[in-house]
């Protein structure tokens, strides 16, 4: 595939991801099919969001301003899951971009919260009819109540998820950080080596 452009690769890696299901393994595991399906609702979406020259990490925190305007970068970190370090950096850019702004309160000089701008505010007429159209493709042809029983199965699955790292951190088993994880890892390799 080196010599195909871009956009036929990406085509041709979600027919060899389609083939997989429809042939090679129909009866894999739920979390890999979720996972692929995911992936594709993602790259449809970044296929649009690029065309107005937002990349999809802005459109997560994008998405929680419009419900909730001036939030701290904590509580953007938790509402959007992901680490402070990756919001941080995602929020210079978006600053840069004009979007956001950070401003700190008069009487609490600590934290600082952010903002959108008139211009991040206006990106949300453009941006969820993008994120509509997605949906629509998505799931063209398939019945009203395969998608009302596909989304009650997958809340169920989160909730039962969520239930299970409940119980997982009472146990004290815990998601590391990636920082812990490279840890980790490096030191598997090095006791490896000897």
């Amino acid at each position: 595939m080196v010599g195909r452009p871009r956009r036929a690769q990406d085509t041709a890696g979600m027919q060899v991801i389609l083939k997989h299901w429809l042939e090679a393994i129909p009866d894999d595991r739920f979390a890999h099919l979720v996972k692929d399906a995911t992936r594709a609702l993602v790259r449809a979406l970044q296929m649009r969001l690029a065309e107005h020259s937002v990349s999809f990490g802005h459109w997560a925190f994008l998405r929680i301003l419009w419900e909730t305007d001036g939030l701290t970068q904590r509580e953007l970190s938790v509402e959007a899951g992901v680490m402070e370090p990756t919001t941080y950096a995602a929020l210079n850019a978006m600053e840069k971009r004009g979007y956001v702004e950070r401003r700190q309160a008069p009487n609490n000089k600590k934290n600082v919260y952010v903002f959108l701008t008139a211009k991040g505010r206006g990106l949300k007429a453009k941006l969820v009819p993008l994120a509509e159209e997605v949906n629509r493709v998505a799931v063209r042809g398939v019945r009203v109540a395969d998608i009302a029983a596909t989304r009650r199965a997958l809340l169920a699955i989160i909730r039962n998820l969520a239930r299970d790292e409940a119980n997982s951190l009472n146990e004290r088993r815990r998601v590391p950080s990636t920082r812990e994880l490279s840890r980790l890892v490096s030191g598997e390799v090095r006791s490896s080596r000897r």
